[in-house]
């Protein structure tokens, strides 16, 4: 695997509608033609992770059905939506086996080995922390999940509900928020609850290559411990959940990445217990809100952390980005995000500039026109990292310096370079509102004897300097507010 991949999401409801719609007839997975799948390696995507493949659940389907906040998201995005959009929260798992309006349980091992095929991996959910409140489990199995003290079922009656075998089960929730009603929280210090979970990964590694797990940090026994240590009887075990599966699952498939979605700075904690890849929640708050002096402070972190951060602008979670950042400034956030170490990931609609966030309880999304701006700027990103310099050479931040005296405005462009034997790669971006300048400098090891001819690959304009010019000066750029350079160049 490369050391620093690239990930698409894929919504897999709105994928296999939207396939459905462009051949004029009913798709599954497993009939997806070869080459829809195939664009997506020659863009240069290393893994898709086909997001809410797993068995909808029919109480959450019928909940969100009728949920007045969530109605009116659908008359807003979809006016013409019926009940049969309606699927239900892919996060309210019914069973670890696929949709059955995604195809047969066998198309996924088929589609995996499709994809495999291309050079693709392929990546799917692993939802941690519950499952639908309707899963056959809270009948027959309901010492895996949370029963609350009779004093916090006094206390908090809204965090539980009744099994239709009188059995009451506390719905799944995290310490910030009310529970989530269609779902039941698993049991993280019971024992067997472990034993059963890891059953479940072994089954997903059999036909995926990776897992994205869903609020991975909810595992931890310190969170869990937060959220329900006073309100259960069990005590909390020596070791964390995710210290007991993920090494038994790498045992089965050595090459099988394990994917953190994770909040409240415990990414690092995740990594040192196993996960490969966590997302970086701290890069997208500080190109959203701080200065690109704060976003180059976190870039600089050392590579045993800096190498494993998923770095992202969007995903189904978010807003879109042209919504949040702004048209000018999503596409510069998008460049630093797909330029920097670690796993670049990619939304759906994101190369296309969308800026509407379908809630994923729908089975299909509303069309849309591409903006052709982002979706040029893109496809020349696209191609550009595509080449091994981005993937597996060295980084290294550089040091912007004032064009000229007093000039302060090279504090607001951040430079870096990748370099793999004598090809090169130069990001330079300003991240900022104003019109900014620098010296960017180039490392001596580049020679002072060479002729360096750059070229812009957002642009297709070339700049010629010595090398002897580039070490007494450094290379001076001149950039409009969100503007960059992608430069490749050989010594």
């Amino acid at each position: 695997m490369k050391k620093h991949p690239q990930l698409l999401e894929l919504n897999a409801f709105f994928f296999i509608s939207r396939m459905s719609k462009k051949y004029g007839h009913r798709l599954t997975l497993g009939t997806v033609p070869v080459a829809e799948w195939k664009l997506f390696a020659t863009q240069g995507f290393d893994h898709l992770w086909l997001m809410g493949v797993w068995t909808r659940s029919p109480g959450s389907a019928a909940h969100a059905a009728k949920e007045p906040g969530l109605c009116r998201a659908y008359d807003l995005i979809l006016p013409d939506w019926t009940r049969e959009d309606v699927t239900g929260s892919p996060y309210a798992i019914c069973g670890y086996e696929l949709d059955p309006y995604l195809g047969r349980p066998e198309e996924l091992l088929q589609l995996k080995m499709k994809l495999n095929g291309l050079g693709l991996g392929l990546v799917l959910d692993f939802v941690p922390n519950h499952l639908a409140f309707d899963h056959p489990w809270t009948l027959e199995h309901p010492e895996l999940f949370v029963s609350c003290r009779p004093e916090t079922l006094r206390a908090h009656p809204e965090w539980s509900f009744m099994t239709a075998e009188g059995k009451k089960l506390a719905h799944g929730r995290d310490p910030y928020f009310a529970p989530w009603i269609d779902t039941v929280q698993i049991n993280f210090w019971s024992h067997k609850a472990r034993e059963v979970w890891l059953g479940e990964l072994l089954k997903i590694a059999k036909v995926a290559d990776g897992v994205r797990c869903d609020m991975a940090m909810l595992g931890m026994n310190d969170v869990f411990q937060k959220v329900w240590g006073e309100h259960i009887t069990e005590t909390r075990p020596y070791t964390e959940f995710w210290e007991e599966v993920i090494p038994e699952v790498k045992k089965f498939a050595p090459n099988f990445i394990f994917i953190a979605e994770v909040y409240w700075d415990m990414d690092w904690p995740l990594q040192q217990i196993g996960f490969d890849f966590t997302y970086d929640k701290r890069l997208y708050d500080r190109m959203f809100f701080d200065s690109s002096i704060s976003v180059g402070e976190h870039l600089n972190a050392e590579p045993a952390y800096r190498d494993k951060c998923l770095r992202f602008i969007e995903n189904h979670d978010e807003e879109r980005a042209p919504v949040t950042f702004g048209k000018q400034k999503s596409r510069a956030a998008g460049i630093i995000a797909a330029t920097v170490p670690g796993l670049r990931f990619f939304h759906d609609g994101q190369l296309e500039g969308r800026r509407i966030r379908t809630p994923i309880h729908l089975r299909r999304e509303p069309e849309e026109l591409a903006d052709p701006v982002t979706v040029e700027i893109y496809r020349r990103l696209l191609r550009y990292i595509k080449d091994s310099p981005t993937h597996d050479g060295e980084w290294t931040l550089l040091e912007t310096r004032p064009a000229w005296e007093k000039n302060g405005t090279c504090r607001a462009i951040l430079a870096w370079l990748w370099g793999c034997g004598q090809d090169w790669k130069l990001i330079v971006v300003n991240y900022s509102v104003i019109r900014a300048q620098a010296a960017v400098w180039l490392p001596e090891f580049l020679g002072r004897k060479y002729f360096i001819h750059f070229r812009d690959a957002l642009t297709d304009k070339s700049y010629d300097r010595t090398g002897e010019e580039l070490f007494r000066k450094g290379l001076y750029v001149d950039l409009q507010p969100w503007q960059a350079h992608l430069f490749d160049f050989k010594a």
